[in-house]
């Protein structure tokens, strides 16, 4: 049996981009940052996208909000000048946001 699940808790990199469409469906993509101690300390950036969210979802996020993401990896396929590209991502199915007043982890 095959299992595709992801968890995240990290914190939000950028401003969500919200997209609507003439289907009457609507996306929000974000960009979480989290951090690793070990093997080596470091900083990735993980593409996460939510199709159809929330109303309370779709609310004002800050930079540097926390945020916890449910969901599966997805690799997407385009057509780019450069030729045939894709990227891994995060499709969410729930997505938790935290208030910006939740304390860092220390460095």
């Amino acid at each position: 049996m095959d299992i595709n699940v992801v968890v995240i808790s990290g914190r939000l990199a950028a401003t969500p981009e919200v997209r609507s469409f003439d289907s009457g469906a609507r996306l929000i993509r974000y960009l979480v940052t989290t951090r690793s101690e070990a093997p080596r300390r470091r900083i990735d950036v993980v593409p996460v996208t939510l199709w159809d969210p929330d109303d309370d979802v779709m609310a004002e996020a800050a930079v540097g909000q926390g945020v916890w993401i449910a969901g599966s990896v997805q690799r997407r396929f385009w057509a780019a000048a450069e030729g045939r590209r894709s990227r891994l991502e995060v499709v969410a199915q729930n997505v938790e946001l935290h208030g910006p007043d939740v304390p860092e982890e220390p460095e």
